[in-house]
Protein backbone atom coordinates (compact mmCIF):
# COMPACT_ATOMS: atom_id res chain seq x y z
CA UNK A 1 0.00 0.00 0.00
CA UNK A 2 1.25 3.39 -0.91
CA UNK A 3 0.15 6.65 0.52
CA UNK A 4 -0.31 9.24 -1.86
CA UNK A 5 3.41 10.34 -1.71
CA UNK A 6 3.63 12.93 -4.56
CA UNK A 7 0.79 14.53 -2.45
CA UNK A 8 2.12 13.81 0.82
CA UNK A 9 5.84 14.24 1.21
CA UNK A 10 5.73 14.97 4.78
CA UNK A 11 3.45 11.99 5.97
CA UNK A 12 5.79 9.66 3.48
CA UNK A 13 8.96 10.44 4.94
CA UNK A 14 7.19 9.75 8.43
CA UNK A 15 5.47 7.11 8.34
CA UNK A 16 5.42 3.26 9.49
CA UNK A 17 1.96 3.16 10.48
CA UNK A 18 -0.18 1.25 12.51
CA UNK A 19 -4.09 1.94 14.23
CA UNK A 20 -6.83 0.13 15.65
CA UNK A 21 -10.06 -1.50 15.39
CA UNK A 22 -13.34 -2.43 17.73
CA UNK A 23 -16.71 -1.12 16.92
CA UNK A 24 -16.67 0.20 20.53
CA UNK A 25 -13.38 2.18 19.96
CA UNK A 26 -12.93 4.80 22.11
CA UNK A 27 -13.46 8.60 20.60
CA UNK A 28 -12.77 12.21 21.71
CA UNK A 29 -16.90 12.22 23.18
CA UNK A 30 -16.11 9.19 26.16
CA UNK A 31 -12.24 10.03 26.43
CA UNK A 32 -11.70 12.28 29.77
CA UNK A 33 -9.71 15.23 28.39
CA UNK A 34 -11.78 18.71 28.17
CA UNK A 35 -11.72 21.40 25.98
CA UNK A 36 -8.48 23.29 26.26
CA UNK A 37 -10.66 27.00 27.76
CA UNK A 38 -10.60 30.15 25.94
CA UNK A 39 -7.87 32.51 26.34
CA UNK A 40 -5.87 34.41 24.58
CA UNK A 41 -3.56 31.92 23.38
CA UNK A 42 -3.22 31.29 19.51
CA UNK A 43 -5.54 28.38 17.67
CA UNK A 44 -2.24 26.64 16.81
CA UNK A 45 -1.03 26.39 20.91
CA UNK A 46 -4.80 25.29 21.57
CA UNK A 47 -4.48 22.69 18.94
CA UNK A 48 -1.20 21.10 20.02
CA UNK A 49 -2.55 21.95 24.04
CA UNK A 50 -5.61 19.40 22.87
CA UNK A 51 -3.56 16.37 21.56
CA UNK A 52 -1.40 16.57 24.48
CA UNK A 53 -4.09 15.84 26.42
CA UNK A 54 -5.81 13.36 24.65
CA UNK A 55 -2.57 11.53 24.29
CA UNK A 56 -2.12 11.92 27.82
CA UNK A 57 -5.19 9.78 28.35
CA UNK A 58 -5.10 6.93 25.94
CA UNK A 59 -1.55 6.21 24.43
CA UNK A 60 -0.85 2.96 25.74
CA UNK A 61 2.62 4.53 27.58
CA UNK A 62 0.69 7.97 29.29
CA UNK A 63 1.96 7.62 33.05
CA UNK A 64 5.74 7.75 31.75
CA UNK A 65 5.21 11.34 29.70
CA UNK A 66 6.77 13.66 32.09
CA UNK A 67 4.36 16.94 33.58
CA UNK A 68 6.86 19.05 32.51
CA UNK A 69 6.11 17.50 28.32
CA UNK A 70 5.57 21.39 26.32
CA UNK A 71 3.14 20.55 23.36
CA UNK A 72 3.64 24.00 22.27
CA UNK A 73 6.94 24.08 21.68
CA UNK A 74 6.92 21.55 18.77
CA UNK A 75 5.58 22.91 15.20
CA UNK A 76 2.37 20.36 14.83
CA UNK A 77 0.36 17.60 16.46
CA UNK A 78 2.69 15.54 13.59
CA UNK A 79 5.48 16.61 15.80
CA UNK A 80 4.17 16.45 18.98
CA UNK A 81 3.21 12.23 18.08
CA UNK A 82 7.25 11.92 17.22
CA UNK A 83 8.03 13.20 20.56
CA UNK A 84 6.00 11.30 22.93
CA UNK A 85 7.25 7.64 21.03
CA UNK A 86 10.50 8.31 22.95
CA UNK A 87 8.57 7.59 26.49
CA UNK A 88 7.27 3.73 25.17
CA UNK A 89 9.45 1.62 27.70
CA UNK A 90 8.58 -2.14 27.79
CA UNK A 91 9.84 -4.90 30.31
CA UNK A 92 12.87 -6.66 28.27
CA UNK A 93 13.80 -3.56 25.40
CA UNK A 94 16.03 -1.34 26.10
CA UNK A 95 14.71 1.67 23.91
CA UNK A 96 11.89 3.15 23.03
CA UNK A 97 9.51 0.32 21.24
CA UNK A 98 6.90 2.66 20.13
CA UNK A 99 7.71 3.63 16.40
CA UNK A 100 4.78 4.53 14.92
CA UNK A 101 2.44 7.44 16.85
CA UNK A 102 1.80 9.67 14.16
CA UNK A 103 -0.50 12.52 13.18
CA UNK A 104 -1.88 13.42 9.59
CA UNK A 105 -4.17 16.09 8.45
CA UNK A 106 -7.91 14.32 7.90
CA UNK A 107 -8.31 15.05 4.10
CA UNK A 108 -5.29 13.12 3.23
CA UNK A 109 -5.76 10.08 6.14
CA UNK A 110 -9.24 9.45 4.48
CA UNK A 111 -7.49 9.12 1.07
CA UNK A 112 -5.21 7.07 2.18
CA UNK A 113 -6.84 4.75 4.25
CA UNK A 114 -9.50 3.86 1.58
CA UNK A 115 -6.59 3.11 -1.27
CA UNK A 116 -6.70 6.11 -3.23
CA UNK A 117 -3.35 6.76 -4.71
CA UNK A 118 -1.65 9.12 -6.83
CA UNK A 119 1.79 8.36 -7.98
CA UNK A 120 2.86 5.98 -10.56
CA UNK A 121 1.72 2.77 -8.53
CA UNK A 122 5.92 1.39 -8.73
CA UNK A 123 7.51 -0.18 -6.03
CA UNK A 124 11.44 -1.20 -5.87
CA UNK A 125 13.62 -2.42 -4.27
CA UNK A 126 17.00 -3.57 -4.46
CA UNK A 127 18.02 -7.42 -5.07
CA UNK A 128 21.51 -6.12 -4.58
CA UNK A 129 24.21 -3.46 -4.81
CA UNK A 130 23.50 -1.54 -8.13
CA UNK A 131 20.24 -4.19 -9.13
CA UNK A 132 17.15 -2.14 -8.67
CA UNK A 133 13.91 -4.46 -9.40
CA UNK A 134 10.47 -3.72 -9.86
CA UNK A 135 8.97 -5.21 -6.60
CA UNK A 136 5.12 -4.49 -7.33
CA UNK A 137 2.87 -2.63 -9.43
CA UNK A 138 -0.68 -1.66 -9.34
CA UNK A 139 -2.56 -2.61 -12.68
CA UNK A 140 -4.65 0.31 -12.40
CA UNK A 141 -1.57 2.96 -12.33
CA UNK A 142 0.21 4.56 -14.62
CA UNK A 143 3.28 1.85 -14.39
CA UNK A 144 0.52 -1.26 -14.41
CA UNK A 145 -1.39 0.49 -17.68
CA UNK A 146 2.40 0.76 -19.21
CA UNK A 147 2.89 -2.97 -18.97
CA UNK A 148 5.52 -3.18 -16.36
CA UNK A 149 5.91 -6.12 -14.54
CA UNK A 150 7.82 -7.31 -11.21
CA UNK A 151 11.10 -8.38 -11.49
CA UNK A 152 12.39 -5.78 -14.23
CA UNK A 153 15.36 -4.34 -13.70
CA UNK A 154 15.45 -0.53 -13.54
CA UNK A 155 18.86 0.57 -15.00
CA UNK A 156 18.44 4.63 -15.31
CA UNK A 157 16.05 7.38 -13.89
CA UNK A 158 15.43 10.28 -15.54
CA UNK A 159 18.17 9.12 -17.88
CA UNK A 160 20.79 9.08 -14.32
CA UNK A 161 22.33 5.59 -14.33
CA UNK A 162 23.62 6.14 -10.70
CA UNK A 163 21.50 3.35 -9.60
CA UNK A 164 23.04 2.52 -6.12
CA UNK A 165 21.86 2.49 -2.43
CA UNK A 166 23.97 5.76 -1.97
CA UNK A 167 21.69 7.29 -3.94
CA UNK A 168 18.20 6.06 -2.48
CA UNK A 169 17.19 9.25 -1.88
CA UNK A 170 17.14 10.11 -5.31
CA UNK A 171 15.40 6.99 -6.07
CA UNK A 172 12.64 7.68 -3.52
CA UNK A 173 12.24 11.39 -4.43
CA UNK A 174 11.64 10.35 -8.28
CA UNK A 175 9.93 6.84 -7.97
CA UNK A 176 7.32 7.93 -4.67
CA UNK A 177 7.23 12.01 -4.83
CA UNK A 178 7.70 12.98 -8.36
CA UNK A 179 4.77 14.41 -10.76
CA UNK A 180 6.33 12.71 -13.91
CA UNK A 181 9.42 10.73 -14.29
CA UNK A 182 11.10 8.51 -17.63
CA UNK A 183 12.59 5.24 -16.68
CA UNK A 184 14.40 2.74 -18.59
CA UNK A 185 14.06 -0.78 -17.38
CA UNK A 186 15.69 -4.32 -18.34
CA UNK A 187 13.47 -6.63 -19.37
CA UNK A 188 13.90 -10.70 -18.32
CA UNK A 189 14.63 -11.72 -21.78
CA UNK A 190 17.40 -8.64 -21.61
CA UNK A 191 15.92 -6.44 -24.12
CA UNK A 192 15.35 -2.73 -22.92
CA UNK A 193 12.79 -0.16 -22.76
CA UNK A 194 12.26 3.57 -22.02
CA UNK A 195 8.80 4.55 -20.25
CA UNK A 196 7.70 7.95 -19.30
CA UNK A 197 5.29 8.21 -16.80
CA UNK A 198 3.05 10.69 -15.04
CA UNK A 199 1.45 10.68 -11.85
CA UNK A 200 -1.92 10.05 -11.39
CA UNK A 201 -4.81 9.03 -9.06
CA UNK A 202 -6.10 5.39 -9.26
CA UNK A 203 -7.85 2.45 -7.29
CA UNK A 204 -5.32 0.01 -5.54
CA UNK A 205 -5.97 -3.47 -6.10
CA UNK A 206 -4.58 -5.28 -3.07
CA UNK A 207 -5.34 -9.21 -4.26
CA UNK A 208 -2.72 -9.39 -6.42
CA UNK A 209 -2.22 -13.35 -7.58
CA UNK A 210 -5.00 -16.39 -6.66
CA UNK A 211 -3.17 -19.50 -8.26
CA UNK A 212 -3.39 -23.30 -7.28
CA UNK A 213 -0.26 -25.67 -8.21
CA UNK A 214 -0.04 -29.10 -8.36
CA UNK A 215 3.27 -30.60 -7.40
CA UNK A 216 3.65 -33.65 -6.84
CA UNK A 217 0.43 -35.48 -5.25
CA UNK A 218 -0.09 -32.11 -3.47
CA UNK A 219 -2.53 -29.12 -4.77
CA UNK A 220 -1.06 -25.86 -3.09
CA UNK A 221 -3.05 -22.64 -2.86
CA UNK A 222 -1.20 -19.68 -3.76
CA UNK A 223 -2.73 -16.49 -2.67
CA UNK A 224 -0.73 -13.10 -2.64
CA UNK A 225 -1.96 -10.03 -0.66
CA UNK A 226 -0.22 -6.62 -0.32
CA UNK A 227 -2.77 -4.62 1.82
CA UNK A 228 -5.89 -4.95 4.16
CA UNK A 229 -6.69 -1.06 2.91
CA UNK A 230 -9.51 -0.27 0.22
CA UNK A 231 -12.43 -1.48 -1.20
CA UNK A 232 -13.26 -4.24 1.73
CA UNK A 233 -16.71 -4.60 -0.33
CA UNK A 234 -14.63 -6.16 -3.51
CA UNK A 235 -12.23 -7.37 -1.16
CA UNK A 236 -14.55 -9.87 0.78
CA UNK A 237 -16.30 -11.02 -2.41
CA UNK A 238 -13.04 -11.74 -4.24
CA UNK A 239 -12.00 -13.51 -1.00
CA UNK A 240 -15.35 -16.27 -1.19
CA UNK A 241 -14.56 -16.30 -4.70
CA UNK A 242 -10.69 -17.38 -4.09
CA UNK A 243 -11.65 -19.55 -1.36
CA UNK A 244 -14.52 -21.35 -2.85
CA UNK A 245 -11.95 -22.27 -5.50
CA UNK A 246 -9.41 -23.44 -3.33
CA UNK A 247 -11.82 -25.61 -1.31
CA UNK A 248 -13.63 -27.14 -5.21
CA UNK A 249 -9.89 -27.66 -6.50
CA UNK A 250 -9.37 -29.75 -3.55
CA UNK A 251 -6.30 -27.38 -1.95
CA UNK A 252 -4.52 -29.68 0.91
CA UNK A 253 -1.85 -26.76 1.34
CA UNK A 254 -2.17 -22.94 1.08
CA UNK A 255 0.85 -19.86 0.79
CA UNK A 256 -0.36 -16.95 1.66
CA UNK A 257 2.21 -13.91 0.50
CA UNK A 258 2.09 -10.90 3.00
CA UNK A 259 5.94 -9.97 1.75
CA UNK A 260 4.81 -6.71 1.07
CA UNK A 261 1.73 -6.33 3.18
CA UNK A 262 1.82 -3.56 5.76
CA UNK A 263 -1.10 -4.31 7.08
CA UNK A 264 -4.97 -2.03 6.54
CA UNK A 265 -8.20 -2.58 8.02
CA UNK A 266 -8.27 -5.21 11.36
CA UNK A 267 -11.66 -5.96 10.60
CA UNK A 268 -10.24 -7.70 7.13
CA UNK A 269 -7.58 -9.08 8.65
CA UNK A 270 -10.29 -11.08 11.28
CA UNK A 271 -12.33 -11.70 7.96
CA UNK A 272 -9.64 -13.35 6.15
CA UNK A 273 -8.53 -15.56 9.48
CA UNK A 274 -12.27 -16.37 9.60
CA UNK A 275 -11.01 -18.45 5.86
CA UNK A 276 -7.72 -19.45 7.18
CA UNK A 277 -8.43 -20.65 10.52
CA UNK A 278 -9.26 -24.58 10.58
CA UNK A 279 -12.58 -25.63 11.86
CA UNK A 280 -11.71 -26.32 15.35
CA UNK A 281 -10.77 -22.87 15.44
CA UNK A 282 -15.18 -21.93 15.37
CA UNK A 283 -16.33 -20.01 18.51
CA UNK A 284 -12.80 -19.76 20.34
CA UNK A 285 -10.29 -16.89 21.07
CA UNK A 286 -8.51 -15.19 17.99
CA UNK A 287 -7.22 -12.22 20.03
CA UNK A 288 -7.81 -10.05 22.70
CA UNK A 289 -6.75 -6.22 23.06
CA UNK A 290 -6.03 -4.56 25.74
CA UNK A 291 -5.74 -1.12 26.58
CA UNK A 292 -4.06 1.15 29.33
CA UNK A 293 -5.54 1.01 33.02
CA UNK A 294 -7.60 3.78 32.83
CA UNK A 295 -9.52 2.17 29.97
CA UNK A 296 -9.68 -1.63 30.78
CA UNK A 297 -13.02 -1.74 30.80
CA UNK A 298 -12.73 -1.55 26.93
CA UNK A 299 -10.81 -4.42 26.64
CA UNK A 300 -12.34 -7.13 24.69
CA UNK A 301 -11.93 -10.79 23.11
CA UNK A 302 -12.63 -11.44 19.76
CA UNK A 303 -13.60 -15.08 18.80
CA UNK A 304 -13.03 -17.42 15.50
CA UNK A 305 -16.65 -17.47 13.38
CA UNK A 306 -15.35 -20.20 10.63
CA UNK A 307 -16.05 -19.65 6.94
CA UNK A 308 -15.70 -21.67 3.79
CA UNK A 309 -15.13 -25.45 4.12
CA UNK A 310 -11.35 -24.80 3.61
CA UNK A 311 -9.72 -26.95 6.46
CA UNK A 312 -6.05 -26.93 6.94
CA UNK A 313 -4.00 -27.96 9.92
CA UNK A 314 -0.92 -25.89 8.22
CA UNK A 315 -0.42 -23.06 6.45
CA UNK A 316 2.80 -21.04 5.09
CA UNK A 317 3.29 -17.00 4.99
CA UNK A 318 5.67 -15.78 3.18
CA UNK A 319 7.27 -12.79 5.27
CA UNK A 320 9.05 -9.40 5.37
CA UNK A 321 10.17 -6.51 7.56
CA UNK A 322 7.67 -5.25 4.96
CA UNK A 323 4.88 -7.43 6.82
CA UNK A 324 3.63 -5.50 9.44
CA UNK A 325 0.42 -5.02 12.06
CA UNK A 326 -2.63 -6.51 10.44
CA UNK A 327 -0.23 -8.71 8.74
CA UNK A 328 1.63 -9.71 12.29
CA UNK A 329 -1.95 -10.01 13.69
CA UNK A 330 -3.52 -12.04 11.34
CA UNK A 331 -0.52 -14.71 11.66
CA UNK A 332 -0.17 -14.55 15.47
CA UNK A 333 -3.74 -15.38 15.61
CA UNK A 334 -3.72 -18.46 13.94
CA UNK A 335 -0.46 -19.88 15.66
CA UNK A 336 -2.05 -21.27 18.62
CA UNK A 337 -4.85 -23.56 16.37
CA UNK A 338 -2.48 -24.49 13.17
CA UNK A 339 1.12 -24.78 12.61
CA UNK A 340 2.28 -21.21 10.91
CA UNK A 341 5.44 -21.67 8.87
CA UNK A 342 6.84 -18.79 8.06
CA UNK A 343 9.84 -18.48 5.08
CA UNK A 344 10.86 -15.16 3.70
CA UNK A 345 14.21 -12.71 3.58
CA UNK A 346 13.63 -11.62 6.67
CA UNK A 347 11.83 -11.73 10.20
CA UNK A 348 8.41 -9.36 10.06
CA UNK A 349 8.42 -6.03 11.41
CA UNK A 350 7.20 -6.17 14.77
CA UNK A 351 4.13 -4.17 15.44
CA UNK A 352 2.01 -5.97 18.07
CA UNK A 353 0.05 -2.37 19.21
CA UNK A 354 -2.97 -0.42 17.63
CA UNK A 355 -4.87 2.96 17.28
CA UNK A 356 -7.22 4.85 16.13
CA UNK A 357 -7.78 8.55 14.73
CA UNK A 358 -8.86 10.84 17.02
CA UNK A 359 -9.72 14.24 15.12
CA UNK A 360 -8.42 17.19 16.48
CA UNK A 361 -9.50 19.84 14.66
CA UNK A 362 -8.33 19.08 10.32
CA UNK A 363 -5.89 16.68 12.02
CA UNK A 364 -6.15 12.79 13.13
CA UNK A 365 -3.81 11.93 16.33
CA UNK A 366 -3.22 8.62 16.30
CA UNK A 367 -1.34 7.88 19.75
CA UNK A 368 -0.58 3.93 20.12
CA UNK A 369 -3.85 2.81 22.58
CA UNK A 370 -3.32 -0.99 22.56
CA UNK A 371 -1.81 -4.13 22.51
CA UNK A 372 -3.18 -7.65 21.26
CA UNK A 373 -2.03 -10.55 22.03
CA UNK A 374 -3.50 -14.34 21.36
CA UNK A 375 -5.14 -17.25 22.85
CA UNK A 376 -2.17 -18.25 24.33
CA UNK A 377 -1.00 -15.18 25.83
CA UNK A 378 1.47 -14.43 23.12
CA UNK A 379 1.66 -10.81 20.95
CA UNK A 380 4.91 -8.61 22.30
CA UNK A 381 6.67 -9.32 19.30
CA UNK A 382 8.38 -5.56 19.29
CA UNK A 383 11.74 -7.72 17.55
CA UNK A 384 9.50 -9.16 14.45
CA UNK A 385 8.42 -12.74 14.14
CA UNK A 386 11.18 -15.07 13.35
CA UNK A 387 11.09 -17.13 10.31
CA UNK A 388 11.57 -20.75 9.95
CA UNK A 389 13.52 -20.33 6.75
CA UNK A 390 15.44 -17.57 5.22
CA UNK A 391 15.87 -17.22 1.49
CA UNK A 392 15.89 -14.16 -0.81
CA UNK A 393 13.18 -12.30 -2.10
CA UNK A 394 13.09 -13.33 -5.94
CA UNK A 395 13.23 -10.12 -6.65
CA UNK A 396 13.76 -10.66 -10.75
CA UNK A 397 10.71 -13.12 -10.78
CA UNK A 398 7.13 -12.31 -11.61
CA UNK A 399 4.61 -13.58 -9.37
CA UNK A 400 3.78 -17.29 -9.05
CA UNK A 401 7.19 -17.79 -10.77
CA UNK A 402 7.93 -21.65 -9.67
CA UNK A 403 11.71 -20.66 -9.80
CA UNK A 404 11.36 -17.38 -7.48
CA UNK A 405 13.38 -18.11 -4.34
CA UNK A 406 10.55 -17.81 -1.34
CA UNK A 407 7.55 -19.49 -3.38
CA UNK A 408 10.00 -22.28 -4.60
CA UNK A 409 10.85 -22.63 -0.60
CA UNK A 410 7.53 -22.77 0.77
CA UNK A 411 6.73 -25.16 -2.12
CA UNK A 412 9.34 -27.46 -1.22
CA UNK A 413 8.72 -27.28 2.74
CA UNK A 414 5.39 -28.58 1.82
CA UNK A 415 5.94 -31.43 -0.52
CA UNK A 416 8.89 -32.91 1.22
CA UNK A 417 9.60 -31.15 4.66
CA UNK A 418 12.58 -30.08 3.86
CA UNK A 419 13.35 -26.23 2.64
CA UNK A 420 15.12 -25.16 -0.88
CA UNK A 421 18.55 -23.13 -1.09
CA UNK A 422 18.23 -20.39 -3.22
CA UNK A 423 18.37 -21.35 -6.99
CA UNK A 424 21.97 -20.09 -8.82
CA UNK A 425 21.95 -16.05 -8.31
CA UNK A 426 19.09 -16.07 -5.69
CA UNK A 427 21.28 -16.19 -2.32
CA UNK A 428 19.36 -14.22 0.32
CA UNK A 429 23.50 -13.32 1.33
CA UNK A 430 22.88 -9.96 -1.17
CA UNK A 431 20.03 -8.71 -0.17
CA UNK A 432 21.54 -8.93 3.63
CA UNK A 433 24.87 -6.71 2.72
CA UNK A 434 23.99 -4.00 4.93
CA UNK A 435 24.37 -1.40 2.19
CA UNK A 436 21.14 -2.93 0.46
CA UNK A 437 19.36 -3.57 3.58
CA UNK A 438 19.28 0.30 4.78
CA UNK A 439 18.77 1.07 1.57
CA UNK A 440 15.81 -0.96 1.48
CA UNK A 441 14.38 0.16 4.42
CA UNK A 442 14.71 4.39 2.95
CA UNK A 443 12.79 2.84 -0.31
CA UNK A 444 9.99 1.31 1.81
CA UNK A 445 9.73 4.24 4.18
CA UNK A 446 7.05 5.60 1.91
CA UNK A 447 4.54 2.83 2.50
CA UNK A 448 1.96 1.91 5.01
CA UNK A 449 2.34 -0.34 7.81
CA UNK A 450 -0.76 -0.60 10.20
CA UNK A 451 -3.94 -1.52 11.11
CA UNK A 452 -6.99 0.82 11.65
CA UNK A 453 -10.65 0.86 11.80
CA UNK A 454 -12.84 4.34 12.30
CA UNK A 455 -16.08 2.51 12.89
CA UNK A 456 -16.19 4.06 16.16
CA UNK A 457 -15.71 7.05 14.64
CA UNK A 458 -19.26 6.95 13.07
Amino acid sequence: MQIQKFLLPALALAALFTACKKEESLTPTNLNPTPTPTDNTTAADKLKDSALLYTKDIYLWYDKIPASFNARTHADPSAIMTAIRQYSIEPGFSTPVDRWSFAVDQKSWNNASSGISGDFGLNVFFRQEGDLRVRAVEPNSPAGRAGVKRGWRITKINGNSNIATTNANFIVQNVYQSASTSFTFEKPDGTTTSISMDAANYQEQPIVLDSVYTVADKKIGYFVFNSFLGDTTNMYSNFSRIFNRFSSQGVQDLIVDLRYNGGGYVSVAEHLANYLAPSAANGNVMMTQKFNNKYSSYNSTDVFRKKGSLNLNRITFIVSSSTASASELLINSLKPYMEVVLVGPSKTHGKPVGYFPIPVGSWYILPVSFFTVNKNGEGHYYGGMSLNNQVADGLDKDWGDRSESSFSSAVSYIVSGAFRGAAPGQSSAAQQNPAVISGNQKLDLPNFKGAIDVRGLK
